[in-house]
C-alpha cells in the first residue's frame, strides 16, 4: 500500500510532463510548416495587391496618353487588352499551388508589363505629353507602383523557399508526412530576367 503523502507527488507529475511533453512538439518544428505557409500566403496577397494598384492606374493612364497621342491606336489597345488579360484571370485559393494556374498568371502580368513598357516608349515622342502634369502624376504613381511588385515578388519568393524548405528538409519532412499531408509546395516566380525588369518610366 502506498503512502498517503505519495499521491499527490504523483499526480504532479501528469501535468509537468505535459507541460514537458509539449515544450518538447513546439521546440522540434512541427508549428512551422503551417507558419511559413501563412506567412508565404500573406506574401502573396501584397504581390495581388500591388498588380491590382497597377492595373487600377492604367486606364488613366491610357486616357492621358490617347489625349495627346490618339494616333497611337495600336499601342493603346495593346495597352488595354493585356490589362484586361491580366485581370480577368481567375485568381483562385489555389493558385500558388497550381503550376498552370500561376504560369498563366505569371504570363498575363509579363505581357501587361510589355505593352506598358512600349505605351512609355511611344510617350517620348510627344513633348507636350511629357510636360502634362497628370501625365508626370501617373509616371510618378506608376513607378512606384513598379517598385512595390519587385519588392512584394522578392519577398514572396523568399516566403515560398521557407516553406518549400521546410517541407523537404529534417524535421519538417516528418511532420510533412504526418500532420500536414495536404501541404504542397508552393510556386514562385519564373519568368525571364528580360520580362522581370521594371519598365522605364523616367523621362
Amino acid at each position: 500500500m502506498s503512502h498517503p503523502a505519495a499521491r499527490p507527488i504523483r499526480f504532479l507529475r501528469i501535468p509537468v510532463l505535459a507541460v514537458l511533453l509539449g515544450l518538447t512538439v513546439s521546440g522540434c518544428g512541427v508549428n512551422n510548416i503551417p507558419t511559413y505557409e501563412e506567412q508565404a500566403k500573406a506574401k502573396w496577397s501584397e504581390v495581388l495587391n500591388q498588380y491590382q494598384r497597377r492595373a487600377d492606374l492604367i486606364p488613366n493612364l491610357v486616357e492621358t496618353v490617347k489625349g495627346y497621342a490618339a494616333q497611337e491606336r495600336t499601342v493603346l489597345e495593346e495597352v488595354t487588352n493585356a490589362r484586361a488579360r491580366a485581370t480577368q484571370i481567375q485568381i483562385s485559393p489555389d493558385i500558388v499551388n497550381n503550376p498552370e494556374a500561376f504560369k498563366r498568371f505569371q504570363e498575363a502580368q509579363a505581357q501587361l508589363s510589355g505593352a506598358l513598357g512600349r505605351l512609355l516608349a511611344v510617350s517620348e515622342r510627344y513633348p507636350d505629353l511629357k510636360s502634362n502634369q497628370n501625365f508626370l502624376a501617373l509616371q510618378s504613381q506608376l513607378e512606384g507602383t513598379e517598385n512595390r511588385i519587385a519588392v512584394a515578388r522578392r519577398d514572396y519568393i523568399e516566403a515560398v523557399r521557407a516553406y518549400n524548405t521546410e517541407l523537404k528538409t529534417f524535421p519538417g519532412v516528418l511532420w510533412a508526412g504526418t500532420l500536414y499531408r495536404d501541404r504542397k509546395p508552393m510556386e514562385t516566380f519564373t519568368v525571364a530576367e528580360d520580362v522581370k525588369r521594371v519598365p522605364q518610366v523616367k523621362f
